[in-house]
């Protein structure tokens, strides 16, 4: 058995719904039945889309926006537990994990909840950590060119024509975003072209139109993008669970 106690809870967001800035006294697991999830925590945004899930530890101030209408189903958690993540990651959802969520967020008998509980947290406890987040900045600039990469992932606009709209040489542009997100200004790109086919792809959209749609060369690209970020194919990660 185990010390840490569940409540469960099912929700559905129409399209367009922000849940304004809030935390919890729990650490919090989302999973979306249907529907994607934008989550913004701490400094980064992260993608949630079917099949995976948003640990927010407790604390934590998060905002939500449902670009989709969004069936969710969230699992807060109290105690300490080794699978009680210090940090904010997306993982994979297996079928017996969703399961489970779905039985602590619709109801159960209270006599299976221990046994559940003990479930749930071994299977977080072996699920992997997924890619698809963006870093936020502080500078107010990066910030604009972080929001126009994620709002027109296929834009084309080179750094030096970034550099000049934002009153940077192409030096200070590249030393500032790495100072402000960890990345290059190419890495920061084709995380938001990710972000946005991963999106996509959770809509059933295929892999060719998807690929040029935020803004690859060719399928091919995108497929060798996507794999080195997640260690797989888009169409294998779609279809994967945990």
């Amino acid at each position: 058995m185990t010390d840490v106690t569940v409540e469960g809870l099912a929700s559905t967001y129409p399209a367009g719904t922000d849940i304004a800035r809030h935390s919890h006294m729990t650490h919090q697991i989302v999973h979306t039945i249907s529907g994607v999830l934008h989550v913004q925590v701490s400094d980064a945004l992260w993608v949630v889309v079917p099949g995976r899930a948003l640990w927010v530890p407790a604390r934590f101030p998060h905002q939500i926006h449902c670009p989709d209408t969004v069936e969710m189903r969230t699992v807060y958690l109290a105690g300490n537990h080794p699978a009680a993540s210090a940090d904010v990651r997306v993982i994979g959802v297996s079928s017996l994990m969703r399961e489970i969520m779905v039985r602590l967020a619709e109801g159960c008998d209270p006599r299976q909840i221990p046994h559940l509980t003990a479930l749930l947290l071994d299977e977080i406890s072996i699920m992997q950590t997924e890619p698809f987040h963006m870093p936020m900045a502080q500078d107010s600039r990066i910030a604009r060119l972080i929001k126009a990469f994620l709002s027109h992932p296929a834009d084309q606009t080179t750094m030096g024509e970034w550099a000049a709209h934002l009153g940077f040489s192409q030096r200070s542009l590249i030393r500032v975003i790495r100072t402000q997100t960890g990345l290059s200004f190419r890495s920061l790109r084709r995380q938001a072209r990710l972000m946005a086919a991963v999106e996509m792809l959770s809509r059933g959209q295929a892999v060719t139109s998807v690929a040029l749609d935020v803004g690859f060369e060719s399928p091919s690209a995108f497929i060798h993008a996507f794999r080195q970020t997640t260690g797989t194919t888009p169409r294998r990660y779609m279809h994967q669970t945990g």
